[in-house]
């Protein structure tokens, strides 16, 4: 079993992997930036490392830095969390290559399904469904291009293979517009990822985004947690997360997860992942697996009892899963709202200094965070500052126990984006369930009309 964990992240998430870890008895190192050294799991933690200034180039994602502070402080595994280096295989095949446990999926795979050209081959190989598109990168030839978005049917969208966050795409509305798109594209792949592949797929006008939770062993096991929602974004992030997906039958749910964990067996993944779609009309269509743990994982926690994190840790421990495919129930709903230091109506960063800060609590509610009152927000990292989960028995009864929450959190001193939560939750369209990946920013715009 694993002894010892270096968390290689800050915020929140570090925090739920070091209580997970205290949980097991592990010890834990934190590392931390200058800018972090008041981070509540700094404080915590049975050990903790600076290394680096406030930026991340210099910081979280200083790959020496981390490999040395595992190192001095006698660590024999790393936990990525999500964001930072989490993705990175590199740094995966660095951490095992000096001598550590890498708390995730081995390097190999990492690089399969972080390129979105080969993992949606590997996927069409494994019987997971895809979006209609060109199958393959986009090559210089004009006219084959224009053939490809002529059969796949516009509107299509431009991608990069190695992009990520919403950046890397462009929608194309006619043939007219396709080579300079495709060459826009391709330019800006190139420069903000290093990889200036492209391709081309089928632009869904009114999907939503489901995806489905898998957990995997080193002993040819592979068990989903069924599936989230997380249509409500913002410019391709998402703002509210839900399990289960309202409108998928018990039916659908066996179908797409006996195919994600088919892929799994496939590709000898091991740890945590997730498998994303869009979803219209009925049909999943992948469009990517992350290969980590994800922001939203709690509201399956919620649902399923299953302590992912902890699976993660058992996982790569060597040890088998725990449970079997059979032993995995929903019950009841779970929403979570991300709490962000941020203006609700400009969406700009508000760091600062928190002057009181108030946990919402009750039956069935849960705030994820590393916030607390006197806590200094900073401004190098990204604005969430917590994650607030609640469950019901039921979806109405779960949005209205997140509308209570919602009026009891206090936060002074910054500005946060709660009132967006809450006007999310006061929302009809939102409440009776279903709304696409475009509603939330359709609904930002009438407002501003």
């Amino acid at each position: 079993m694993i002894r010892k964990v270096l968390i290689a992240n800050r915020g929140e998430i570090a925090l739920r992997i070091m209580r997970c870890c205290r949980d097991l008895d592990i010890h834990t190192v934190a590392v931390y930036s200058q800018a972090d050294r008041d981070l509540k799991h700094v404080r915590l933690a049975d050990e903790a490392v600076c290394i680096g200034p406030a930026p991340s180039a210099k910081s979280y994602l200083n790959v020496p830095a981390l490999i040395a502070a595992a190192e001095i402080t006698g660590a024999d595994s790393i936990h990525p969390g999500y964001g930072f280096l989490s993705e990175n295989a590199d740094f995966a095949e660095r951490v095992e290559s000096s001598g550590f446990t890498f708390i995730g999926p081995t390097a190999q795979v990492i690089r399969l399904m972080g390129d979105k050209v080969s993992a949606i081959a590997q996927m069409k190989a494994a019987g997971v469904p895809c979006v209609p598109g060109s199958d393959g990168p986009l090559d210089d030839n004009d006219e084959r291009n224009l053939r490809l978005g002529e059969q796949i049917g516009y509107p299509v969208i431009i991608k990069a293979a190695g992009g990520g966050g919403g950046r890397g795409m462009r929608v194309v509305h006619s043939a007219d517009a396709l080579i300079e798109s495709i060459a826009l594209t391709r330019a800006e792949a190139d420069a903000v990822f290093g990889n200036p592949v492209v391709y081309m797929e089928k632009f869904l006008e009114r999907p939503r985004h489901i995806e489905v939770q898998v957990l995997a062993d080193t002993h040819g096991n592979a068990i989903h947690l069924a599936e989230r929602d997380c249509s409500m974004q913002r410019r391709h992030q998402k703002v509210v997360e839900e399990a289960p997906a309202p409108g998928i039958t018990e039916a659908m749910r066996a179908d797409i997860g006996r195919r994600c964990t088919d892929a799994c067996k496939r590709l000898g993944y091991r740890g945590a992942g997730t498998f994303e779609f869009l979803y219209q009309d009925g049909q999943f269509y992948f469009i990517e697996m992350n290969t980590r743990v994800q922001v939203e994982h709690p509201v399956t926690e919620m649902v399923t009892g299953v302590d992912i994190i902890r699976q993660q840790i058992e996982i790569a421990s060597g040890l088998a899963l725990r449970y079997k495919q059979e032993d995995i129930k929903v019950r009841g709903h779970a929403f979570e709202c991300r709490i962000n230091a941020e203006d609700p109506k400009t969406f700009m960063p508000s760091p600062g200094r928190i002057g009181h800060y108030h946990a919402p609590g009750g039956l069935g509610v849960r705030m994820d965070t590393h916030i607390y009152s006197g806590y200094s927000v900073p401004p190098h990292y990204d604005s969430m500052i917590g994650k607030l989960i609640v469950s019901g028995n039921s979806r109405e009864r779960a949005a209205a126990r997140m509308r209570g929450a919602l009026s009891e959190i206090h936060i002074d001193g910054i500005r946060t984006n709660i009132a967006l939560q809450q006007r999310i939750f006061d929302n009809p369209d939102f409440n009776e369930g279903g709304t696409d990946i475009h509603y939330l920013e359709k609904m930002l715009a009438a407002t501003k009309e």
